[in-house]
């Protein structure tokens, strides 16, 4: 009999954190997507209170008017960066994109009639069906890459285009985050008291105890991977000083920033980097930015899981298997909602707010 309850209680909790589990995989993957704007208003005014706060006690002015101007002028700074880095950021890639055509027939073209000549060279004593074979395929391969090219320069105009398509419905999850973050600066405090009281005394414990555990996990995560990238950009910096890249400094930066992005990380610049100095024929240079990211990637699988793990209170390989989880998953809010969830768990299970392991 205790043997048949306790089988009945190992699959009724089985099947309650299977539950929670789906109704955590909808809110993310469903309900997340509807609300974000407006949470990232709530974010926004959040992280604007304490400067808030301060004008205000310092100038003895009225909190509302206040609030909606520092919410103004955070707004307005946010979209002069962001328009100027778009700008420039457009502007190289539209050089790019038009000049690849031209990176072909300058350098890539030459590079491959050149190794043609090596070759055809050497096989010069054989059969001349085969020489004329082996000439006609070439010019098929030749051909080939131009239409591809050309075909990748289509692509990548099509997708810039797919972008625009979308920039309606970004502009409206915009305006909806901005308008948000308004409304709920300049009544923070009645908003968030508002949310508490619906629940009991104990559950609003548990709410702002969830809430200020986040608030410094947060910190500790942007810490660390502020700690990874810049362990990046110095191995980065001085390997590309090392190859003689011309603007070290500048390209190991964006090459740093892009090493955060689960979908493209270092080799989303490096690799195509190392292939396209292979087809020009600078095989020393190649070799360098090869051993680079090698030696980049394998020192960021070694310190990620145990700078973030170690921040976060979880064991390093618990880390890494929540990182990996969440951004094949969930992609970039998996990649830090994982460890981050995890970390939350362990510490309300270590508190005895909840009971989830021994």
């Amino acid at each position: 009999m205790e043997a048949q309850n306790s089988k009945k209680s190992f699959i009724i909790n089985v099947l309650f954190y299977l539950l929670i589990g789906l109704l955590v995989t909808a809110t993310l993957k469903f309900i997340l997507p509807l609300v974000s704007p407006f949470i990232m208003g709530f974010l926004i005014a959040y992280l604007l209170r304490k400067p808030t706060k301060s004008l205000v006690s310092r100038f003895k002015l009225s909190y509302k008017p206040v609030s909606a101007l520092v919410v103004l002028i955070f707004y307005v700074a946010i979209g002069f960066l962001l328009s100027l880095i778009g700008a420039n950021l457009v502007t190289m890639i539209a050089s790019a994109i038009i000049g690849l055509p031209a990176v072909y027939e300058e350098q890539i073209r030459p590079f491959l009639l050149t190794s043609y000549t090596t070759i055809e060279q050497i096989v010069f004593n054989l059969n001349p069906a085969i020489r004329d074979v082996l000439y006609e395929n070439f010019q098929r391969f030749i051909g080939s890459i131009g239409e591809n090219i050309t075909n990748i320069s289509l692509g990548i105009v099509g997708f810039l285009s797919s972008i625009a398509t979308s920039l309606p419905g970004l502009f409206v999850r915009t305006l909806l985050m901005v308008v948000s973050t308004f409304f709920i600066a300049v009544d923070f405090d009645s908003h968030t008291g508002f949310i508490l009281r619906q629940f009991s005394p104990k559950r609003a414990k548990i709410l702002i105890s969830i809430k200020n555990y986040l608030k410094n996990t947060l910190l500790v995560v942007f810490k660390s991977y502020g700690t990874i990238m810049f362990i990046t950009f110095i191995e980065l910096s001085g390997g590309l000083i090392l190859i003689d890249i011309p603007n070290p400094i500048l390209i190991a930066l964006i090459i740093a920033a892009f090493d955060i992005l689960p979908l493209f990380g270092t080799g989303g610049i490096m690799v195509p980097w190392v292939i396209f100095n292979l087809v020009i024929g600078s095989y020393g240079r190649a070799l360098g930015l090869f051993i680079l990211y090698v030696f980049v990637t394998v020192v960021r699988n070694m310190i990620e899981p145990k700078i973030v793990g170690g921040q976060l209170g979880i064991h390093p390989i618990v880390a890494l298997m929540s990182m990996f989880i969440g951004a094949t998953y969930f992609g970039f809010l998996g990649l830090f909602g994982f460890p981050i969830t995890l970390s939350l768990l362990k510490h309300l299970n270590d508190e005895g707010i909840i009971k989830v392991f021994k």
